[in-house]
């Protein structure tokens, strides 16, 4: 009996090994990008398909630019994204959030070469049937957030400091998924990237903004130091050139942005402090 149960245990710390690594993917210890390629890699606010679909021209742009081959990098989901933005070698460009462009600063030698225009904030969203006055008001209900560590599910957490009095925590693989679930009456809540929140109500209405965090730096592409310093300067310059060009301007049109700004390590500084309570900061 006592060996059958050990055979047992044993089966199961298996099936439970082979069931973390298909959350976190094969790729936290990743390949290195080879020497003469651009790998772009894009937060997983969108589903890998997605992202792709909506990032390609910036990668096509970026390697006519250069000259080199460009190739984009996607993770499944944020913990996953989490474990390679802290082993990085198989991409040497990012296009990121705050956080963890300034992570990427300090602790990797990343350099900054351009940012999104403004800044973005977070909105807290309920249905448009279902008004509510106060956060307070989801103590215990179900409420998604993109998974940790990415800034929803940060934000989220500030506004519920007392552990006696949380939502019930719904963690969705893509912001797509989350309105999709609001809206078919599966979550009470859903705290997601305002630009998609905005998008949503122009295309198809159905949310109702309860509030919006306060605003930090729009994501910023930031370059690997195994980048030459002669690469990084044509990557800045065609972003920051892009919207003078007619190249440029189709790109931009297909990422759904107006322009690359100017940006350096100073205007994301303190940002990658929210992730200091994370495993493996």
């Amino acid at each position: 009996m006592i060996f059958h149960r050990l055979q047992q245990l044993r089966v199961d710390a298996l099936v439970a090994l082979i069931a973390l690594t298909m959350i976190f993917g094969f790729s936290s210890r990743p390949a290195t990008a080879a020497d003469n390629e651009l790998v772009l890699a894009v937060q997983p606010i969108l589903d890998e398909g997605q992202t792709r679909k909506a990032f390609q021209p910036l990668c096509d742009y970026l390697a006519q630019a250069t000259g080199r081959p460009c190739r984009l990098y996607t993770s499944p989901n944020f913990y996953a994204y989490w474990d390679i933005v802290r082993h990085s070698t198989a991409f040497n460009l990012v296009l990121d959030a705050a956080h963890f462009t300034d992570y990427r600063v300090q602790k990797l030698g990343y350099q900054v070469l351009a940012k999104i225009p403004d800044s973005v904030s977070y909105s807290l969203v309920t249905s448009d049937s279902d008004f509510l006055v106060d956060a307070s008001e989801l103590v215990g209900k179900r409420v998604a957030t993109l998974g940790i560590p990415s800034i929803g599910a940060a934000r989220l957490n500030g506004l519920f400091p007392n552990p006696s009095r949380q939502p019930v925590t719904v963690e969705v693989g893509a912001a797509e998924q989350a309105i999709r679930m609001l809206l078919d009456g599966k979550l009470k809540a859903a705290i997601l990237p305002t630009p998609l929140v905005a998008q949503q109500m122009a295309n198809g209405g159905g949310l109702y903004v309860v509030l919006a965090t306060d605003p930090i730096p729009h994501i910023g592409l930031s370059a690997a130091p195994s980048i030459d310093a002669n690469t990084r300067s044509a990557l800045r310059q065609a972003l920051l050139n892009a919207h003078t060009s007619e190249d440029g301007k189709k790109m931009l049109k297909q990422i759904g942005f107006e322009r690359f700004d100017p940006a350096t390590a100073s205007v994301y500084s303190g940002q990658a402090g929210i992730l200091k309570e994370y495993w493996g900061y």
